[in-house]
Formats: structure tokens, sequence, C-alpha cells
């Protein structure tokens, strides 16, 4: 397992549920669930696996030597079985903020969607708030699946601001709402 520079620890656990540095063997799996899930994320075009190839490469690769990298994705494993990914992305490293990034296996979605983004959501707090000591974590969500508020409301984030008709979407102009938490117990 490749590790991240940065960080203390490389595994964080709930359980059966672990989150580890995104692995290589993961990747062709992750470009399945991105394509089905297109419709939420800032993806222009369906992915192949020639750039799915490209991008482990050349941009995954190298996060894990970086002191400061932009990003930080992990698998997300059930019993050793990687279930989906994500991480904290667009991280602000003088502010100490980071915007959390999350998609699961687009077959758990339908029964299991607010489970995993709890545990995810747990886990994710470790590295974020434990180990990197951030202030704040966010997420920005296109307005499109309105059953993920009351999720990461759950979880303990707020809703902070709603960015008005601020993606096109199929034709049509609409919403990202924001979400946000703080580290209660930053030194910072």
């Amino acid at each position: 397992m490749k590790s991240y520079q940065v960080l203390n620890n490389q595994t964080f656990s709930n359980g059966e549920f672990s989150i580890v540095p995104i692995r290589y063997e993961d990747r062709m799996a992750i470009l399945k669930w991105r394509n089905e899930q297109i419709y939420h994320l800032r993806q222009a075009k369906k992915l192949n696996e020639d750039d799915q190839e490209i991008y482990f490469n050349t941009v995954v690769s190298k996060l894990f030597d970086q002191k400061k990298p932009n990003q930080l994705l992990f698998s997300y494993l059930e019993n050793g079985i990687c279930v989906g990914y994500g991480g904290l992305v667009h991280i602000n490293w003088t502010d100490k903020n980071a915007e959390i990034s999350f998609i699961i296996n687009t077959e758990l979605e339908k029964d299991y969607f607010a489970k995993h983004w709890i545990i995810f959501l747990g886990l994710l707090e470790q590295v974020a708030f434990k180990d990197l000591n951030f202030h704040k974590m966010c997420t920005y969500a296109f307005d499109l699946r309105p059953h993920l508020y009351e999720i990461i409301e759950k979880a303990g984030f707020v809703k902070e601001a709603t960015l008005k008709e601020h993606c096109l979407f199929n034709g049509e102009f609409k919403d990202v709402i924001i979400h946000r938490k703080f580290n209660k117990n930053s030194d910072t």
C-alpha cells in the first residue's frame, strides 16, 4: 500500500470499514462508478480506461510524496473490499480547510447510501480533524440529490450557503448547496 507523506496514519477504521490511501487496484471500479454517476460529479464526459490510467499515473501517483498535496484520495473498504472512494479535495493548507468528495459503488446507493455516507464522513473526520488538525471541511453538491443533505446534517454538518443557479445541468441552471463542519478540537 502506498502512503501519504503528509499523514501520520495511513489507515482509518470503524469496525469492518476503513479508508486507506487510494489503491491502484481499485482504479477500474472507480472508473465504472464515476461514469455511472457522472450526473452529480464535476466530470465533463465519460472516462475510458486510458483516461483512468493517465490520471492515476500522472496525478494520483504524485500525491503520495507531496508535503502539501491538493487532494488526499482514499479507497473506502468494507472488510478489505473497495466499495467506494473519496477524500479531501481542493485542500487549502494555509486556511486549513478542504472539500469532501465521495462516491460509493452504484449498486449500493439504493439501500445503503445513508449508511456509507455517515461512516465515510466519520472516517474522513479522523483524517481532517485528528491527523491533519484542519479547521473546517465542507461539501459542494449540485442540488440534484436532496436526500444527501439530511444525511450530512445528521453527521453534524450545517448548511452554509446556496449558490443560486451556479451550474448548468441538462440545459438548466441548478443551485449548489454547501455544508460545513468545524473542528471543535482545533488548536489553531
